[in-house]
């Protein structure tokens, strides 16, 4: 499939926090296009928000926004993605998207870049991009599988205040403010008070106790590894950082492999830094990554509770990594492979 000579990108959902990310990472990697616009919601019209030196003025969105648009990239909400994903696929455009609308259909690939690129090959015009502790999980999961074999995971997530939203950031100042000035924190946005605690909750309840991120969790990691039987458990918690989502991940493997063995593994790894000399009080930190592109690993150490365990800690920037990066690698991959459009399909 030849490489169309224009490419114009739709950014839905713009002036949030992963489109304005969306829109600085296109810019960074120099990403090719002739184009950018955009979307959000009628209320944001006119306002602008910063692409490469320049301002984007928000179009609002409509079926007539993604006439001659190549590619989609749709950081709104699962009922914005339900509604004009497949428009905008009807109407020539690759639409990647990063609600959990379109992630566990059969017929949706869910990429992590550096993990399952050729399943980019059977997309149908959308795209899913994965949950933000999914994607550092399997970057780390795969060529652990390919050396040894993955038999059971356990995850317990630390996930920062920004995987809730903008408003959830603004309260967690307001809260640190209010508590450092010795007045009582407001608490709105989150079921409990954020600041000063953790949080084991605030997703939507599921069944057998467990939550809406969990399953997520869960059932895309699977899907990611191709691994449909894989056992696998989550526990997700709220911390009070703004930016960055720590995971405690403990493995099983069918093969015996040694931490200093699975130290090396890392190292080669795509998208990987391993950052693991505890007593030198080396090992990564919310803070010390937020704003880069790489799954951090440390920690490293044998499970001595399992015959063939590891243990590991992992953290990534979940605004980037997490989300808008990984969006804008999955885009450029497609274009790499000529897979803009399904095979027969042309633009409109």
């Amino acid at each position: 499939m030849p490489t169309p000579k224009r490419l114009n990108v739709a950014v839905v959902g713009a002036t949030g926090m992963v489109g304005q990310e969306i829109l600085k990472v296109l810019a960074e990697r120099k990403f090719p296009a002739d184009k950018v616009i955009a979307l959000a919601s009628e209320r944001s019209a006119g306002v602008t928000v910063p692409y490469n030196g320049t301002q984007l003025q928000i179009q609002p969105i409509s079926e007539g926004a993604f006439n001659d648009i190549d590619i989609a990239l749709f950081a709104a909400s699962a009922d914005i993605a339900l509604m004009y994903a497949p428009i905008a696929a009807e109407k020539g455009a690759l639409v990647i998207d990063l609600s959990s609308a379109w992630r566990m259909r059969d017929n949706v690939p869910l990429v992590v870049a550096e993990v399952n690129a050729e399943d980019l090959h059977h997309h149908e015009g959308i795209v899913a991009n994965p949950n933000c502790c999914a994607i550092p999980l399997t970057v780390v999961l795969k060529p652990l599988h390919e050396k040894a074999g993955v038999e059971r995971v356990l995850v317990s997530t630390y996930q920062s205040a920004s995987g809730a939203g903008r408003a959830l950031v603004d309260e967690l100042e307001e809260q640190t403010k209010a508590i450092a000035a010795g007045a009582e924190p407001e608490v709105s946005v989150y079921p409990y008070q954020l600041a000063y605690n953790v949080v084991p909750g605030g997703w939507r309840h599921e069944a057998d106790g467990y939550n809406e991120e969990e399953v997520k969790i869960v059932n895309e990691t699977r899907k990611i590894l191709h691994l449909p039987d894989l056992r696998i458990a989550a526990t997700c918690v709220r911390v009070p950082v703004p930016v960055g989502h720590g995971e405690s991940v403990f493995v099983e493997t069918r093969d015996p492999i040694t931490a200093d063995e699975f130290r090396t593994l890392m190292g080669a790894a795509p998208g990987v830094i391993v950052e693991d000399d505890p007593s030198a009080k080396i090992y990564p930190t919310p803070r010390h990554v937020a704003g880069t592109d790489e799954v951090y690993v440390g920690r490293i150490r044998k499970d001595p509770s399992v015959d063939r365990g590891l243990a590991m800690w992992l953290v990534s920037d979940n605004i980037r990594k997490g989300a808008a990066l990984n969006a804008v690698q999955v885009a450029e991959q497609a274009l790499e492979m000529g897979v803009l459009r399904p095979a027969g399909r042309a633009a409109k």
